[in-house]
């Protein structure tokens, strides 16, 4: 990486607190640009953050294209960010992963839950899909995939670079296997089933290692139970109550290919006999099996973000509470309901007051019998609320 003069970046009056407080984002409007123009900074240059006195903040990169005008590496004055720092960082991630699982399918790092704002790493044993997010990182492209490439057991490095959010850093979509060999498929383990995981289908990097934890908890509510997987995906939920013990698991997804890989996956733990996954819209197929009279004990319903920017909200929050409503109308009296929202500018509360609004007039109430949020290798920076996205709750129907 070619040496860039390290330009400085001077906060306004009183806008250094969140920063202080340990918040890895500096906004645009927080930059006091008469004393440290943003204009002519090249896209991810590195920088040093002061406050209006001067003092000290932490190192950096910028990019003034993005309203996120500036990330934090580093609030250590002799640790600018740099290859060192990235291995470092890596590297304790890679410790904590290990602390929490025996086998190497977990998300490796998760951007500013681990202090590397612009990175995310998801691993599948000798395979690892990486999405760069930040025109800072981007930078650092090359050191990184040869500090990941020298990890313990990683054969292949596959970066899935073509998401919207590179939109907003006005980086290139693209993807590229930039070290060994495209493997057949990628294979994971999850309380001891198998899943075989498209690198290149659908959202993110493959799986969704954050909900890890709640299909976990699903298993204990439906032995001998009608089950529904309401955007299923692959069929991670589904699977997971078919091999616990329900009688029968119906998922449905919008994408043909993911009902058919989750299909595919049923045969090779040798559920097919009691899961079965079907391609629809989830609000029309939902309301086609009340109208056909279908009834279930339990049902888990994980949609994707409906709320992603906050214009978003309010149209956002009449998805969730429909698809919450349409859910609970299928529910048997005494059903289990798994609601979830990755949308990071719902609250749990928020996700709640959905799910309460969703109750049918006919039932009593609703039992909250539980809440959740994203798997620890998903660690949340307790000073940015951001990075805390994940929530659900399961609750009784009564």
């Amino acid at each position: 990486m070619t040496e860039q003069p390290v330009a400085r970046l001077r906060l306004r009056k009183n806008e250094q607190r969140r920063v202080e407080a340990g918040h890895l984002w500096v906004f645009s409007n927080e930059i006091d640009t008469a004393v440290t123009p943003l204009k002519g900074l090249v896209a991810g240059a590195p920088v040093v953050l002061e406050s209006v006195s001067g003092k000290f903040l932490g190192h950096g990169y910028a990019n003034s294209s993005s309203l996120i005008c500036a990330r934090v590496t580093s609030s250590n004055k002799s640790r600018p960010f740099s290859a060192s720092l990235l291995r470092d960082r890596i590297n304790d991630a890679l410790l904590l992963r290990q602390r929490l699982y025996s086998e190497p399918y977990y998300r490796l790092v998760f951007g500013e839950g681990d202090y590397l704002p612009g990175l995310v790493v998801d691993r599948y044993n000798t395979v690892l899909v990486v999405q760069i997010t930040t025109a800072g990182m981007e930078c650092f492209k090359d050191e990184l995939v040869d500090c990941l490439s020298q990890l313990d057991g990683v054969e292949a490095i596959y970066l899935r670079n073509d998401g919207n959010i590179r939109e907003l850093e006005q980086l290139p979509l693209y993807t590229e296997w930039a070290y060994g060999e495209e493997p057949e498929a990628l294979q994971i383990r999850e309380n001891g089933l198998e899943f075989r995981v498209s690198a290149e289908l659908g959202q993110k990097t493959g799986w969704f290692y954050d909900h890890r934890d709640s299909r976990a908890v699903l298993r204990s509510w439906v032995k001998g139970k009608r089950v529904l997987d309401v955007y299923s995906y692959i069929g991670g939920f589904g699977l997971n109550a078919a091999q616990a013990g329900a009688s029968e698991v119906l998922a449905i997804d919008a994408s043909a290919a993911a009902v058919q890989l989750a299909n595919e996956n049923a045969k090779l733990n040798k559920l097919e006999s009691t899961f079965t996954a079907q391609a629809g819209d989830a609000v029309e197929s939902m309301r086609e099996l009340f109208t056909d009279n279908q009834r279930f004990d339990v049902i888990a319903l994980d949609p994707p973000a409906f709320i992603k920017r906050k214009k978003d909200r309010d149209a956002g929050l009449r998805h969730y509470a429909l698809n919450n409503r349409l859910a609970l109308k299928l529910l048997k009296p005494g059903g289990i309901l798994l609601s979830a929202s990755c949308s990071q500018a719902l609250d749990a509360q928020a996700l709640q007051q959905c799910v309460r609004q969703g109750m049918p007039r006919e039932n009593n109430g609703l039992q909250l019998l539980q809440t959740f949020q994203q798997a620890p290798d998903h660690p949340v920076n307790i000073s940015m609320p951001e990075t805390l996205y994940l929530k659900g709750l399961i609750a009784r129907l009564i």
